[in-house]
């Protein structure tokens, strides 16, 4: 298999990017969040917007950048038939097709963590602190199993273990009822109150608080686990689908770390209205149907692989006519 970004080559760009992700991070923590609040919809709003822009930005410019690096590669130009314009296109495009599949796959992610804040009775001006290291957490999470991703899915017999893994996912998920998150029930809570001293009351923004010489974990620290632990769950079934639009891992962890940057705004932006997409969950199975189908027998029938614009235009299909159905068909209720 033919690399177009082997990290041998261009492990300063991973570099660069995680520099970029970093600062962004300190930024958004440093200055513009720097004092919890109750984070309102005007400004979910506006951050959505920022997060999803730097990411078109990103895209746009990992394009040229692609097309200038190719055609003066003496490596890829040695290849029969190989053309810098086509493939920096196909980048463009599986970075698109990945940036919006994990967004999608993101949804799932939100309710859960509604379920997680309304548990441990977590008010919305600490919500986004604990998201903040939430999702610092996740990004660390995200690469290793990228990383480890990227080796195994050299081989054929793992990529068809996880294309029938993420299509019978994506079976159940479609057939099988909703079922509620309950942390109370959860052997988590159980290991944490053993490990930890556990305070029953929220002491400000405070992770951990000390009274009489004890150090008490608050309801804020156990939330962030949970947060944690559900994000390294998701991730089992993102990470390979994204692997199955395209095998180069920079493509991957960009799009998979950019998509994950704007997870917080966008929870704030759609937690009002997520129950209204009471067919969101069947775009999303169908996409892990998909992409199950695609790992296992698809990419066999098509020369060179399975067309990413097909690939995008289903994703985009899937999760765009999800969300249309649950605007247009009218809820029907038992009276009716």
């Amino acid at each position: 298999m033919v690399h177009l970004f082997p990290f041998s080559e261009y492990w300063w760009l991973y570099l660069a990017f995680i520099v970029f992700v970093m600062a962004l991070l300190l930024l958004d923590l440093g200055v513009f969040h720097r004092k919890s609040h109750e984070v309102s919809l005007k400004e979910a709003s506006i951050w959505t917007l920022i997060w999803i822009s730097m990411a078109g930005i990103f895209n746009v410019g990992l394009y040229f950048y692609a097309q200038h690096a190719f055609a003066v590669s003496e490596r890829l130009q040695a290849i029969p038939g190989f053309n810098a314009a086509a493939s920096a296109k196909e980048v463009a495009l599986a970075f698109l097709a990945g940036y919006i599949m994990e967004k999608s796959l993101a949804i799932d992610n939100i309710f859960v963590f509604s379920i997680i804040f309304s548990y441990f009775a977590i008010p919305k001006i600490y919500q986004h602190r604990i998201l903040f290291y939430g999702i610092l957490g996740a990004l660390g999470f995200r690469a290793l199993f990228i990383t480890f991703g990227a080796y195994i899915m050299a081989y054929h017999a793992v990529v068809i273990i996880f294309g029938i893994f993420l299509a019978i996912t994506g079976v159940k998920m479609m057939f099988t009822s909703d079922k509620m998150m309950e942390p109370g029930k959860s052997i988590v809570l159980r290991v944490l109150s053993k490990l930890f001293s556990i305070h029953p009351k929220i002491e400000g923004s405070a992770f951990f608080i000390k009274k009489n010489g004890i150090r008490y974990a608050t309801p804020l620290f156990l939330a962030l686990v949970f947060v944690e632990l559900s994000d390294i769950v998701f991730a089992i079934d993102s990470v390979p689908a994204i692997f199955a639009l395209t095998s180069e891992p920079l493509i991957v962890f960009t799009s998979n770390i950019l998509a994950i940057l704007g997870l917080r705004s966008l929870y704030f932006l759609i937690l009002g209205v997520i129950d209204k997409f009471r067919f969101i969950k069947y775009g999303l199975a169908a996409v892990l149907i998909f992409v199950g189908c695609k790992m296992v027998f698809l990419s066999k029938l098509f020369e060179g692989g399975f067309p990413i614009v097909w690939s995008l235009a289903i994703i985009v299909a899937c999760i765009g006519g999800s969300i249309l159905a649950s605007m247009v068909i009218p809820v029907v209720t038992d009276s009716e």
